[in-house]
């Protein structure tokens, strides 16, 4: 595999008792790019991305990072080279402040526990970091706001800083702007585009004005089979594309043009 692509995956399939969830996936995503995973609801997505973070193993296939086979790696393992997923729900403390939250990723990306019980005075030098990170997403005039009080969207920007605090080469975000209003939608799309930069992102996201305006590149799940890939243009107008969001998303797919 060229160095041009970070992650590949090659028949990557996953049956639950003979049902099919993903079919002989090859999807390769390029470094740098922003790559959007689409489909309509039960197309795969989801069980892509357990198989990526190594959360089920794979039926059959194989999973290369930066070249390497890492098909049959611990979650762990994988995790330590890189790959980072942000969840579908919120995943922050909510009792703990904004900048609290970060330097906790922070620390967890030092490798190891023993540093959460370092004294208070020692851990303020993770604060610059996390500062930085909370500037990266806009969140900067936060900082000491209690997680619990910070309105939805916010808290998934909260949530794209804490996933940057631990590095990922790959940062794999499951459905981001799910639940948001119009505002946030469009805060959160910009800034993903701005984390974006030095950075590999492969996003599941179900709006399609967020992935025509972002996404480099577009891959179309369809019953845990690949059936389109390409640039939003040609994905787009893809007959099989059409026909898959035909009553669900399709008014969704044409008004993204």
């Amino acid at each position: 595999m060229s160095s041009e692509y970070i992650l590949e995956t090659r028949g990557l399939t996953k049956e639950f008792k003979g049902f099919v969830a993903v079919s002989e996936v090859d999807l390769k995503v390029r470094r740098g790019d922003i790559h959007a995973l689409i489909g309509p609801n039960g197309a795969g997505k989801t069980t892509y991305f357990n198989l990526l973070t190594k959360f089920l193993p794979p039926t059959r296939g194989s999973i290369v990072f930066n070249g390497r086979d890492i098909t049959h790696e611990k979650p762990a393992q994988t995790a330590r080279r890189g790959i980072v997923r942000s969840f579908q729900i919120s995943a922050v403390f909510p009792h703990m402040t904004v900048l609290e939250n970060v330097r906790a990723a922070l620390q967890r990306n030092l490798g190891t526990s023993f540093h959460f019980w370092k004294s208070e005075a020692s851990l303020h030098a993770l604060h610059e970091r996390a500062r930085q990170l909370l500037a990266e997403v806009d969140l900067q005039d936060f900082a000491d706001e209690l997680t619990v009080n910070l309105p939805y969207g916010r808290k998934r920007a909260l949530e794209l800083a804490t996933t940057m605090a631990l590095e990922p080469e790959l940062m794999l975000l499951d459905e981001p702007t799910q639940g948001m209003g119009h505002e946030d939608v469009g805060r959160v799309t910009q800034l993903i585009k701005k984390v974006s930069a030095g950075r590999t992102i492969l996003m599941v996201e179900h709006n399609m004005n967020v992935v025509s305006s972002i996404a480099d590149r577009i891959t179309v799940l369809q019953r845990g089979a690949v059936i389109a890939d390409g640039p939003y243009e040609e994905v787009s107008r893809n007959p099989q594309v059409i026909e898959a969001y035909m009553g669900s998303a399709d008014t969704e797919l044409q008004g993204a043009h």
